[in-house]
């Protein structure tokens, strides 16, 4: 099959999925209001990898078939690879202003990462390791989009999962000779409403107890599978706008995060990864090395989202042509501080590639880590920048439908700046506005601070995974030489 079409890509999310919000039930992603920008956004970003001036770029040939697939699923071999993949990945996060994060190139690296290391996972048992490289190879010849879930819902934080006394999080219940039954819930599942395919792994840690083992499995199963519900926030979509100029990220990119409920959902056995195996989920994702190759994807993202929002920023300041200050250029600077910051670290780990056991090359993991533990930050700094840089301004422009109104010729004198139009000044203020200010430039900082984990733990984990040694005895190593030539100094003074 290859890569699909938008057209494909859409008709694939009406098949029955339960989904809710609102109160009710979604009967078609594709034409709700709430969804259908999203949907019509995933239908782009398909759609590319048909674009003659796009397909080298977008796709490989398959090693199974002749078929043209998505570059987000090769195993890279050689640092050219994971160039060749970035390229791809950041064709369709430049399409989203890097407000997509979790485009379907997300779960294709990650779900390839773990593919890559199927003998990891067939210390559990042959029939995992064969079973996680089997569902890659279906994902990558049939072009699925897929999310994940790996957060069990948040209801008493201060105990493991399987000493609460309320038993609301996701486990086996039950094992048939068809599969495995789960009952429970998890979160936070971004893209739900747009995938075909629900992964579902372990991220908390799990005590090695007999308690813990009901918890610890890893699956995938269709969004549309019997008792699987996704239950969704409410949507950032400003509905019935008066231009669809006035919200021109949140109409598009709000991805939608939602719950995850199985109601006695049956797994069949070849879609079961990990099961009741505690040492097997704790540490996956570092023995994999799967984190490397999804920090790479994701750091790509945070690059087309850092110079998104610096170009909106030097546009801003250019319409009113504060950009003569030089308190506003030292603000414009930190924007570019953060880009080519980014930049630079995406660069070295590719440069520091090293070979992983899985025969594979993997990016180098500590510029990568650097990035996941600063970019939330700056993504904070970059939204308050273009806040100070647009102002008053970012409230006080109209509705771009002012400009077909009866009002028209005064909005076109009054709302005219040094260098655009009322027109062009709208539209610019408007998706600031969007980028900064709305419930949807919320969301995606709140987003950034938490979508790869607690930054508290991450912190403690970044610490422990760097190596200090080398640095520890650089420091002893130097107080010590200082105090031996001031021994020897003392000696040579002293008299005979």
């Amino acid at each position: 099959m290859g890569i699909r079409t938008g057209s494909e890509v859409l008709a694939s999310f009406r098949d029955d999925r339960e989904i809710w919000i609102d109160g009710e039930r979604v009967k078609d992603v594709t034409t709700d209001p709430r969804f259908r920008g999203a949907a019509q956004a995933m239908a782009d970003l398909y759609d590319m990898q048909h674009e003659p001036e796009l397909v080298e770029r977008m796709t490989f040939v398959s090693p199974k078939t002749d078929d043209n697939v998505s570059l987000s699923y090769i195993e890279p071999k050689s640092i050219a690879d994971l160039e060749r993949r970035r390229v791809m990945v950041k064709t369709w996060m430049d399409a989203t202003c890097g407000m997509f994060g979790r485009s379907p190139d997300f779960m294709n690296i990650h779900v390839t990462g773990f593919a890559s290391a199927a003998s990891e996972f067939a210390k559990g048992g042959d029939a995992y390791g064969r079973n996680i490289r089997g569902y890659y190879e279906h994902a990558r010849e049939n072009d699925v989009s897929m999310t994940h879930t790996l957060v069990n819902p948040q209801v008493d934080r201060s105990v493991p999962v399987h000493e609460q006394s309320k038993d609301l999080a996701a486990k086996i219940v039950k094992e048939t000779d068809s599969g495995v039954v789960i009952r429970g819930a998890r979160m936070v599942a971004t893209l739900a409403a747009y995938a075909n395919d629900l992964m579902v792994m372990p991220s908390n840690y799990l005590q090695n107890e007999e308690a813990a083992k009901p918890y610890a499995f890893g699956f995938n199963v269709p969004v549309n599978t019997k008792g699987l519900k996704i239950v969704c926030r409410p949507t950032a979509v400003h509905l019935n706008p008066a231009s669809e100029m006035d919200y021109p990220l949140s109409s598009r990119f709000d991805e939608t995060d939602s719950m995850i409920i199985f109601d006695d959902v049956l797994v069949p056995w070849e879609r079961v990864f990990i099961y009741r195996n505690v040492e097997m989920c704790n540490g996956l994702y570092h023995r994999t090395q799967a984190m490397n190759q999804i920090m790479h994807q994701f750091c790509t993202k945070n690059l087309a989202k850092a110079e998104f929002m610096m170009g909106l920023a030097f546009a801003l300041v250019r319409t009113t042509k504060i950009d003569v200050h030089q308190h506003v250029q030292g603000m414009l600077s930190e924007l570019i501080n953060f880009t080519e910051f980014v930049r630079a670290c995406i660069r070295a780990a590719e440069a520091d590639a090293k070979p992983t056991p899985f025969g594979t090359v993997a990016p180098d993991a500590m510029p990568l880590w650097t990035v996941r533990m600063m970019f939330p930050k700056m993504f904070v700094r970059m939204c308050e920048i273009v806040q100070l840089m647009g102002a008053g301004g970012l409230v006080g422009v109209p509705s771009y439908a002012e400009m077909k109104g009866d009002l028209q010729a005064d909005v076109e004198k009054y709302f005219q700046a040094a260098n655009a139009d009322s027109a062009s000044r709208i539209k610019l203020f408007r998706l600031a506005y969007d980028a900064a200010v709305s419930s949807f430039s919320g969301r995606q900082q709140l987003y950034e601070r938490f979508y790869t984990g607690d930054p508290v733990r991450l912190a403690g984990q970044h610490y422990n995974f760097y190596a200090k040694d080398a640095y520890i005895d650089r420091i002893w190593g130097m107080l010590d030489n200082l105090e031996a030539r001031l021994d020897a100094a003392t000696a040579q003074a002293a008299p005979a």
